[in-house]
């Protein structure tokens, strides 16, 4: 490869449209190290799997971190809330055991029996918002419905009232912007420290509202955790509530959007669906493997290991890139190709092993709701421009910044 592909690898051509370069690193270099990104890149999909699994050398402790290292001593000094931030131990940043004792307290808030219960509430956002868009004529899916439900949804869960959740997403979506490739701009990372700067306070706040009054919500059950003493500190509560808001509203607004604009652009598959509504769990399936949600996922290398011929040394950073992955013809029949009758489809979308998504089942759930209601209510649902509207600006997640669409 060369200085011209590296380019590319850090380009928004690449971004908007990564599949032709990553089906050349997978053939070709599937364990690749990247200069301009910063790190190793996976693109097979057995290769990811063992980054999953060997945690012991694939590490999520301090991986976000390590994205301001590249700076000079005097520029990295301005980013110690940054690292303070990545350096705590939290859901998405430690190993076993922490990360072992920090999951069992979240996930029994998002089993499939939780989840089913919130279907009624999330059927009433979807309808509120849907009666919206119908007023109009119109809609932009993302910021109408992909973005509104999750964030709706999440927030309830957390217990932030109404009016300040607008303030989740701009928070989150600052934080998200940096990561993705281990030597973002300055610009980037001002923009994540700044809001981690908002948001830390804003949940400390909330913590110590909850000490002094809980109530049913997550964030109330979480604090009694963290009261216990040995199960979770206030260090560790904050970072994993910067992580349930940051990955509570993300991944859903992709995979909504997503789908909803593949569908679109493939009107057969679209018909299908429309003649047979019991596809959209299948649906829902392809979408992610199609179009995975979160593009790519960093690992630090906690000791040097060998994978596929190359030495990985301890320290160096390793992305996983899962939308290479899920479209790996070893595991997937024709994989460019989508199809929401597919029967093979163990896609990797929402991880693997002991870091599997949480928050997997409320996902697709969420997902199954908004789309099938759209369609049923809307089964004229064409696309304004049938070219796609991707955010360039985010690396690690694939994501539309708009999708307009008549009604």
């Amino acid at each position: 490869m060369n200085a011209n592909f590296e380019e590319l690898l850090i380009s928004p051509e690449f971004v908007a449209n990564p599949y032709p370069l990553l089906r050349r690193l997978r053939e070709e270099e599937p364990v690749y190290w990247s200069d301009a990104i910063g790190g190793w890149l996976l693109t097979r999909y057995d290769d990811i799997l063992v980054s999953f699994r060997q945690t012991a050398h694939f590490s999520n402790e301090n991986r976000l971190g390590k994205a301001v290292e590249y700076l000079p001593p005097e520029r990295r000094a301005n980013f110690k809330p940054f690292e303070d931030h990545y350096a705590t131990k939290g859901l998405l940043h430690s190993d076993p055991p922490d990360h072992t004792r920090l999951r069992a307290l979240v996930t029994k808030e998002f089993t499939v029996t939780i989840v089913e219960k919130m279907r009624p509430r999330i059927q009433q956002v979807v309808d509120g918002l849907l009666d919206a868009a119908e007023e109009k004529g119109e809609m932009d899916v993302v910021p109408d419905l992909a973005a509104a439900l999750p964030v709706a949804v999440i927030a309830e869960i957390m217990g932030v009232p109404p009016a300040e959740r607008h303030l989740i997403r701009k928070w989150t979506d600052d934080i998200l912007r940096f990561q993705g490739v281990n030597k973002p701009s300055e610009e980037d990372l001002s923009r994540a420290q700044n809001a981690l700067l908002e948001l830390r306070p804003y949940i400390k706040g909330m913590i110590a509202e909850r000490r002094r009054q809980p109530r049913g919500d997550l964030m109330s059950k979480l604090v009694a955790a963290e009261s216990d003493g040995q199960r979770l500190s206030e260090a560790e509560l904050i970072n994993t509530c910067v992580t349930l808001f940051t990955a509570g509203h993300e991944t859903t607004l992709s995979l909504i959007s997503n789908m909803i604009y593949t569908l679109l652009a493939n009107a057969e598959q679209f018909q299908s669906l429309h003649d047979n509504p019991a596809l959209l769990e299948s649906a829902i399936e392809e979408s992610l493997r199609y179009e995975s949600p979160v593009s790519r996922q960093s690992r630090l290398m906690k000791m040097d290991t060998e994978l596929a011929g190359k030495k990985l040394k301890k320290g160096e950073i390793v992305f996983q890139m899962l939308n290479a992955a899920n479209r790996d013809p070893a595991h997937f029949t024709d994989p460019d190709k989508f199809d929401i009758q597919r029967t093979k489809n163990r896609h990797i979308a929402f991880g693997h092993g002991i870091h599997f998504c949480v928050g997997a089942a409320l996902s697709r759930t969420e997902a199954f709701i908004a789309v099938g209601t759209a369609l049923k209510r809307f089964p004229n649902f064409r696309l304004v421009d049938d070219r796609p509207d991707w955010d360039v600006s985010k690396r690690n997640s694939r994501v539309l910044r708009s999708l307009s669409v008549k009604l």
